[in-house]
Parts: structure tokens; C-alpha cells; sequence
């Protein structure tokens, strides 16, 4: 069998860690949103918004610019839209991630459902399950904090930007005992993360929208106030547009750093990585190159010294279904019907059950990821044996369009199909068991194209390149689905699923 690859031609993407001491941004070329990253020991955590995608991962890194992923946080919602695909765009936004008593913890709110608390002992996992603190609408962003004293709060902010408000907590994350204190309001002011430091409490808050905003920091002796306030991030003469809402993190060598994200369709929100020096307690984010006290982001640095050497990595993008666990690269839309799927049932194989649905949007268990880089290409084997009639089975490429190639079963036949936001078009009928589907992705001209094979040799382009932008505050992402429009029942066998993307020298093939 073929194993798709792709080399990327324009050099000047190169992206993340550069093999020369030096690391060009963004770090992380995929869709990482709200990013919140901690250091415990010599090891570094992060964690990101994942919204309606299952589940939460948790990614380690030993030096700040090359990632791997270690775990998911939680493997569904316990709401009854969760199991019907209704609440695209709500889950999990800007989570917090912070180290505590010797545990690890997440907290998070879902603009329906309100804030949310899961723990471990170890980052790799397992996480307890997710405890919904306080069951509410409206609520975003929130961030724990534990003071020398021992009295915990929560800082949050109002779904749509603010205020910022400050909660008493019990000390073991459990229940809210007051019902807050506003601190700070300003222009779409979201996204606190509260630390202390020489004495001061600071808020570092995201403020202005997401793809137009800077950073603010607040400082205060007392954490209720009254806070100084100064911008530390902007863009300026920059080409990072909207560059906030992230971590401020120490090396153990006495560095700061701060992550933030961009907004960059049709990938997503990016992760780029700033250095940080404090002057005067506060600290300066970036380079300050107009010289107007407020930092711009860079676009190359020198590493971090961490002390440790490692090698060129990102996180995995290709499955080659050899494991009886889901790779923790995929999450599913919504809630997964675990009975419907498995990596069992064929060895080498992920078997997809269909399940009743009229349209990719709205069917269950779709396996997906990421778009990764600039250019890449992503491609999967289908096996159509155990179709039955109104089954759809293939590779997806999504954003604000829910776009299809795959295979549907009508009448005791086999065709190669498309699909866009529901509207399907048969292409050519098939005789073969196998068949081949494949998208090349290109995020510099925004194009994208669907393809299909017999043999996974000769690839056949269907339709033309479409243009993709990100939706439900989510970027683009690749993946494969089966779902049946008559009733319940099929069984689709996916044997690999490939993804190769450009970046510093890395391949993603097997």
C-alpha cells in the first residue's frame, strides 16, 4: 500500500522548533485555542479550549516548544444535548490548568452548563470525573487560585467578555461560597489567569476580542483590589494579529515566557510563545519595538534554557489502528456512543456501526483532528464490505462547511459520493470492497480538495477547491465518519487513517 507523504516546498513556513537553538512562531500550528500551560518540576503542562469536541487533551513538553500529548481530561458530557449533537460551540472554553497540594487541576466552564472541575495525580492521567461546581449559563473563563492562607477563589468572567468577577472557593474545588465579586471591567475582558508574585496579586486578562485584542495585566496588593492596570502585549507593528490570552510560565533557570494565541484562518487560534522580562513589577511580553512601553510579539527567538535537549516533535496525526485504545490525537463530535465503535471487532481495524442520522453534521462517532500547518494532505482506506442500503461512510475536511468523500449504499449497490452541508452527489459506481480518500490541504491559499482512488495510486480530484473558515470557534479539521439515513445498522472498516503536513522537517507518515 501507498503511504501518502507530503514535502512542503516553501521553506519560509517552517514553523516551531528550528533544530538551531532558535524555535520560529507560531509553535504550535493547529487549532490550540486559550491556551494555559504550567511548569512543575523541569516538566511543562498545557491544556486548550476544545468546545464540542470530545474529550480534553493534556500535552507535556520539556522545552516549551516541541509537544506531545498525554492524555484526555473527561470522555463525555452527562447532558442530554451532548447525546444529540446539539451544542456546537458550547463545552469547553478557556480552560485553566494548575498545580495544587500535589495534584493537577482543570477547571473550565461551558457557556450552558456552567463551571467545571476534574483532578489528578498524574498529568498522564486518569482524571476524575468532570464535577459541575456550579450549574449555570453564561459563565466563561474561569481560573483557580490558592492563597498562602489557604482560602481558594475562582476568577471568571460573563459569556461575551466581562466583567471579571471574583469567587471565595472551598479549598478542595467542590463548591463556590459566595456569589462574586466584579474586580475589573473593560473592553471584552475575558480569560483571567491569577497569579502571585513578590508580593503582588496579578491578573493577567485578555481583553479587546479575539482576533483584534492585547493583553492586559492587573496588579494589586489585595486580591479584591483596587488593581493598577498596564498592556503588556500588542500588535503594533506586528504581523501577529490579536496576540493574548494565555500563560505566563517560569523556567526553572528564572526565564518567563508567555503563550498566546493568534487567529488564523482557516487553521484556527495558534500557539505562538513569547519571551518575557519583568521590569519595575510588571512584566514586558515580547519586544517593544515602536518603543511605547508595550511589547510586540516575535517572530523567531532563541529557545528557552531549559536544559533539556530534545527532539523535533508535534503532536501525532497519523493512526494505523494497531492499538485496541483511541489514539489520543482524536476526539469525537459530542458525545461518543462507545458501543458503535470499537478497534477490536477487526484486528487493524476501526469499525464504525452506523447510526441514524440525515447528514455528516448530525451523525454520531465521527473521529476527528486537527489540521496541522500550512500544506498537507490526509488520507484513509475504506473498507465497504459490510455496507448496508443508506449507509455513507469516508473522510471528511470541515469548518464552516461540512464537506465529504466517501462511499454510500443505495439499492444493493456501492458509489462514490460527496457531500456538502448535506446536499450529496453521486459520483461513479464501485464494484471494489476497497477504496481510497484523500484531501490536500493548502491553509496559504485557503483551498482544499477532495479526491478518491481505487488502487491508492491514481487519485481523481472530485469537485473543485473549496475555500474553509473556522465555525463554532473551532478551525478546520480532517477526519472519517460513518452514519446511515434509513435507520440504525452497517459496519464501515477504516485500515489507516494518514496525515502528512509541512513544518520543520517533519513527515507524519508511518
Amino acid at each position: 500500500m501507498q503511504i501518502i507523504s507530503f514535502s512542503a516546498q516553501n521553506t519560509d513556513n517552517r514553523w516551531g522548533d528550528q533544530g538551531n537553538g532558535k524555535y520560529v512562531n507560531p509553535i504550535l500550528n493547529a487549532d490550540y485555542s486559550d491556551p494555559d500551560v504550567i511548569r512543575v518540576g523541569d516538566k511543562y503542562y498545557m491544556v486548550c479550549s476544545e468546545f464540542h469536541f470530545i474529550g480534553m487533551p493534556v500535552f507535556e513538553s520539556d522545552d516549551m516548544v516541541n509537544w506531545k500529548i498525554i492524555s484526555q481530561v473527561y470522555d463525555r458530557f452527562d447532558f442530554p444535548e451532548w447525546d444529540k449533537n446539539q451544542r456546537y460551540g458550547g463545552g469547553s472554553w478557556a480552560p485553566a490548568l494548575r498545580y495544587h497540594n500535589g495534584e493537577y487541576w482543570i477547571f473550565f466552564c461551558s457557556p450552558h452548563e456552567g463551571l467545571f472541575m476534574s483532578k489528578a495525580t498524574d498529568p498522564a492521567g486518569p482524571w476524575s470525573p468532570l464535577l459541575n461546581v456550579k450549574h449555570i449559563s453564561g459563565w466563561e473563563d474561569p481560573c483557580p487560585f490558592w492563597d498562602e492562607d489557604g482560602q481558594a477563589y475562582v476568577g471568571r468572567s460573563q459569556l461575551g467578555g466581562g466583567p471579571i468577577i471574583l469567587h471565595k472557593m472551598s479549598p478542595d474545588g467542590t463548591r463556590l461560597l459566595d456569589d462574586g465579586v466584579t474586580i475589573y471591567e473593560g473592553p471584552v475582558a475575558e480569560g483571567t489567569k491569577i497569579d502571585k508574585k513578590d508580593g503582588y496579586y496579578y491578573m493577567s486578562i485578555p481583553e479587546g476580542g479575539v482576533a483584534t485584542g492585547w493583553q492586559t495585566v492587573l496588579r494589586a496588593k489585595n486580591i479584591y483590589g483596587p488593581y493598577e492596570k498596564r498592556i503588556v502585549l500588542e500588535e503594533g507593528n506586528s504581523e501577529i494579529n490579536g496576540p493574548h490570552q494565555g500563560a505566563l510560565v517560569d523556567t526553572p533557570e528564572g526565564e518567563w515566557w508567555f503563550y498566546h494565541f493568534q487567529s488564523k484562518d482557516p487553521v484556527g487560534r495558534i500557539v505562538h510563545l513569547q519571551p518575557v522580562v519583568w521590569k519595575d513589577g510588571w512584566p514586558i511580553i515580547g519586544v517593544d519595538t515602536n518603543c511605547n512601553g508595550i511589547g510586540e510579539p516575535v517572530k523567531e527567538w532563541e529557545k528557552p534554557h531549559t536544559g533539556k535537549s530534545v527532539s523535533i516533535s508535534a503532536p501525532a496525526t497519523c493512526d494505523e489502528f494497531s492499538s485496541t485504545e483511541r489514539s489520543l490525537q482524536w476526539q469525537i463530535n459530542h458525545n461518543p456512543v462507545n458501543t458503535n465503535w470499537s478497534l477490536a471487532d477487526r484486528k487493524g481495524y476501526l469499525t464504525i456501526k452506523a447510526l441514524r442520522a440525515d447528514n455528516l453534521r448530525d451523525s454520531k462517532n465521527m473521529f476527528t483532528q486537527k489540521i496541522m500547518g500550512y500544506e498537507g494532505e490526509a488520507a484513509t482506506e475504506v473498507n465497504c464490505e459490510r455496507l448496508i442500503d443508506g449507509q455513507h461512510a469516508g473522510l471528511f475536511c470541515v469548518g464552516n462547511l461540512y464537506n465529504a468523500i466517501g462511499v454510500a449504499r443505495e439499492n444493493g449497490g456501492n458509489y462514490v459520493y460527496t457531500e456538502s452541508n448535506g446536499n450529496s452527489e453521486r459520483i461513479i459506481p464501485i464494484s471494489d470492497n476497497t477504496v481510497y480518500f484523500k484531501v490536500s490541504l493548502d491553509a496559504n491559499t485557503n483551498r482544499h480538495q477532495l479526491y478518491y482512488s481505487l488502487d491508492n495510486i491514481k487519485y481523481i480530484a472530485c469537485g473543485e477547491p473549496y475555500p474553509l473558515y473556522s465555525s463554532d470557534w473551532k478551525g478546520v479539521r480532517v477526519g472519517i465518519f460513518s452514519y446511515n439515513t434509513l435507520g440504525d445498522g452497517g459496519e464501515a472498516y477504516f485500515n489507516w487513517f494518514r496525515y502528512a503536513f509541512d513544518g520543520p522537517g517533519l513527515h507524519a507518515e508511518k
